[in-house]
């Protein structure tokens, strides 16, 4: 007779297609949390998530309305009460597929080329919430689950995940765990699996600058009143130094400073400079010459430019004095760096530098705490262990440059620490026309969870 083990990693392996068909039908409902037009497409992936929770034999599924998008939310307690109880995290909310004429396959359409699954989600992150959802699927029908399970799928991280702070300080009781399961990282290779131990947080801005009561001709009014473009370009410019330093009084003062055994753990990465130099197709890297491209883009903080806006931008000239502008920006931010405290910093440094003749205002749209998670727990090693099972060498740890605001909500207010992991790989173009997945990747994570499961019983 077979243990749970092997029968469930069997039924992962019988089941493949029907787990990317399952995907499938997942990246073609367009969740969209960004834009309200697709409101209704949200609620559809709730319900389609809700649908497959009961088909697993789930119990206790609720769609609860945390004043964002719906949260879907379930529980199983068949290990018994002196188990633990593991959290699974999860979002079904996805980027704006914008610009659409880039796109070489419908976006909203999951499109297999060789090994890559193309469509907006398949890799952030719908593909890794179906991959989870995989792995406990297989672990529940082989029986002898060692772990109880809650799952938090959201709807709204890609909008910076607002609601969740007070609603997880409101609903800790229901949320509480032992550790979180959280799929939504990456690994550096197909053949390197990777454990993330540090995230980092934002703060993200909205500053619009307003002038004159309306556009005025710039040969009649140029040189005569504040041009709201210039004065934006020109405070925006100044909030950093010539080598990426923020040049915000106060910006650094609650950085964590790096210990040298830690860097060390970076320059044995194969994230050197040349690997950021090619992935980002760049003619050269740039930054504080204090730390390499890998301490800038994971460990330190930033500032910046993410759009701008004012005055004519159609084909051809028109001499235009603009009455606004705009500029979205923000900060990714380390331990043990607050997103409020930052923006009462940006907020007294426009005021004391913006000039006078010009009104403005400032917005923070989303915000997120940056995280450091235990790296030598037992859940952690459970995942090593599975990771190193089925890739064949051990993973390595490192710290990721995004943000996943609920890692540290549930770190912070509810004392969970996260497990993150992932099949993303960096030029799986998040974000971007083209999004795709490697699919030998994405199915030996569906195997690694199950090992990490039953690794929980030892």
């Amino acid at each position: 007779m077979s243990d749970p083990r092997s029968t469930a990693l069997q039924y992962a392996k019988d089941n493949r297609a029907r787990f990317r068909q399952e995907l499938a039908e997942l990246v073609a409902i367009p969740s969209v949390s960004a834009d309200p037009q697709y409101k209704p497409d949200i609620q559809r992936g709730a319900e389609w998530l809700v649908n497959k929770l009961k088909s697993m034999g789930i119990e206790n599924i609720q769609l609860l309305d945390n004043g964002g998008h719906p949260l879907v939310f379930g529980e199983w307690k068949g290990a018994g009460p002196e188990a633990k109880t593991m959290l699974v995290y999860g979002h079904y909310d996805v980027q704006p597929a914008d610009p659409m004429e880039l796109w070489d396959t419908p976006a909203f359409e999951a499109v297999e080329k060789g090994d890559l699954l193309f469509g907006r989600g398949t890799s952030d992150m719908k593909g890794q919430v179906i991959g989870s959802l995989a792995a406990i699927e297989a672990a529940l029908h082989a029986g002898s689950m060692p772990v109880n399970l809650k799952f938090m799928i959201e709807g709204e991280e890609e909008t910076g995940s607002p609601s969740m702070d007070k609603f997880i300080k409101k609903h800790a009781d229901l949320f509480a765990a032992d550790f979180a399961l959280n799929p939504d990282a990456g690994m550096l290779t197909p053949t390197q699996p990777t454990i993330t131990y540090g995230l980092r947080g934002m703060s993200y801005f909205e500053l619009h600058v307003s002038g004159p009561a309306l556009d005025l001709h710039s040969g009649f009014f140029g040189g005569t009143v504040r041009n709201p473009a210039n004065e934006l370009a020109r405070v925006i410019g100044s909030m950093q130094d010539e080598n990426g330093r923020v040049t915000i009084p106060g910006f650094y003062d609650k950085v964590r400073a790096l210990e040298e055994e830690e860097r060390a753990d970076f320059r044995r990465l194969p994230q050197n400079d040349e690997f950021y130099l090619k992935q980002a197709g760049s003619k050269a890297l740039w930054g504080d010459k204090e730390f390499s491209a890998y301490e800038r883009a994971t460990a330190q903080p930033t500032l910046d430019v993410n759009g701008l806006l004012s005055g004519y931008t159609a084909e051809g000239p028109k001499t235009v004095l603009p009455a606004k502008a705009m500029a979205k920006f923000s900060c990714r931010l380390v331990p043990d760096q607050d997103p409020f405290e930052i923006e009462a910093l940006v907020r007294k440094y426009i005021e004391d530098t913006i000039d006078p003749s010009v009104s403005w205002e400032l917005k923070l749209l989303s915000d997120a705490v940056p995280s450091i998670s235990e790296r030598n727990s037992a859940a952690v090693q459970a995942m090593a262990k599975a990771q190193e099972t089925v890739w064949g060498v051990k993973p390595i740890f490192r710290r990721e440059g995004g943000s996943v605001p609920v890692v540290g909500h549930l770190q912070g207010q509810l004392g969970i620490e996260s497990i993150n992991v992932g099949c993303g790989l960096p030029d799986d173009q998040l974000h971007s026309p083209n999004e795709r997945m490697h699919l030998p990747s994405w199915e030996k994570q569906i195997d690694s969870f199950i090992n990490f499961i039953y690794n929980l019983a030892e």
